[in-house]
C-alpha cells in the first residue's frame, strides 16, 4: 500500500530525516511517535505529498508519487489522501457542510453530486443538527468530526492524522479514538497517526518510533 524508501529531508544544513524506510499495509493503523523535533510531522507531510523529500521515494500501490508534476500530484492527493490536523484547519467563514464539501469543489464535481455525500457523512458522524454552523459555533470535538468528514469526502485510501487529539479534552480524545477505529471498520482506510497521546497510539496495529530522524 505505502512504501517509504530511504527518505531524507534537509532544510538548509539541517537534516531532519536521515534515511527512513517504512511499509504500511492496506487497512493498517500505524502510530508514529517520538520527541518533538524528531521528524514525525515532516515524515507525515512527505507521505501525504505536502512536501517533497530531498532524497528517496514514496510509493503508493506501486506508484512513485514524486515522479508526478505539481498539478498532477495535487489532484492525486485530493483524491487518495485525507488529512486530519490538530487544529482542524477549517475555514472560519464556511459552514460545517461547506468545509466538508471543499475537496469535491476542488475536484470540480457537481454540487448535486457532492452535497448529498457531505450531508450523509455529517449525519453519520453525529452532526446532522450542526451542518449550517460555522467553526466558531462548534465545540472542539465537533470541529474535529467535521475535519474527519472532510477527510473522508473523496473516499480516500489513506487518512493521515497529525496530533489529532492535541487540542481535545479527555472525553473528546476518547471519542476521536473510537471514531478512527470506526472509520477503518466501515470504510477500510489505511490510517497513519502522528501523536504524543499514548491512549491514541494504543488503538494502532503497530507503533513506530522516530529518534533523531531515523526509525528506531
Amino acid at each position: 500500500m505505502i512504501e517509504v524508501k530511504n527518505i531524507h529531508k534537509s532544510f538548509g544544513d539541517l537534516e531532519v530525516l536521515k534515511g527512513v524506510n517504512l511499509e504500511v499495509k492496506k487497512g493498517e493503523i500505524v502510530a508514529i511517535i517520538g520527541k518533538s523535533g524528531a521528524g514525525k510531522t515532516t515524515l507525515l507531510q512527505i507521505i501525504g505529498t505536502l512536501d517533497r523529500p530531498t532524497k528517496g521515494q514514496v510509493l503508493m500501490d506501486g506508484t512513485d508519487v514524486f515522479t508526478m508534476k505539481d498539478r498532477e500530484l495535487a489532484a492525486f492527493r485530493n483524491k487518495h489522501i485525507g488529512f486530519i490536523f490538530q487544529f482542524h484547519q477549517l475555514l472560519p467563514e464556511f459552514t460545517a457542510l461547506e468545509n466538508v464539501c471543499i475537496p469535491a469543489m476542488i475536484a470540480r464535481e457537481k454540487e448535486t453530486d457532492y452535497k448529498p455525500r457531505a450531508e450523509k457523512l455529517l449525519r453519520e458522524l453525529g452532526l446532522a443538527e450542526r451542518m449550517d454552523h460555522k467553526p466558531n459555533e462548534l465545540s472542539g470535538g465537533e470541529k474535529q468530526r467535521v475535519a474527519a468528514a472532510r477527510a473522508l469526502m473523496m473516499a480516500p485510501d489513506i487518512i493521515l492524522a497529525d496530533e489529532p487529539t492535541g487540542s481535545l479534552d479527555t472525553q473528546n480524545k476518547k471519542e476521536l479514538s473510537a471514531l478512527l477505529l470506526q472509520l477503518r471498520k466501515e470504510y477500510g482506510q489505511t490510517i497513519l497517526l502522528v501523536t504524543h497521546d499514548k491512549e491514541l497510539a494504543g488503538i494502532a496495529d503497530r507503533t513506530i518510533e522516530i529518534v533523531d530522524g531515523k526509525i528506531k
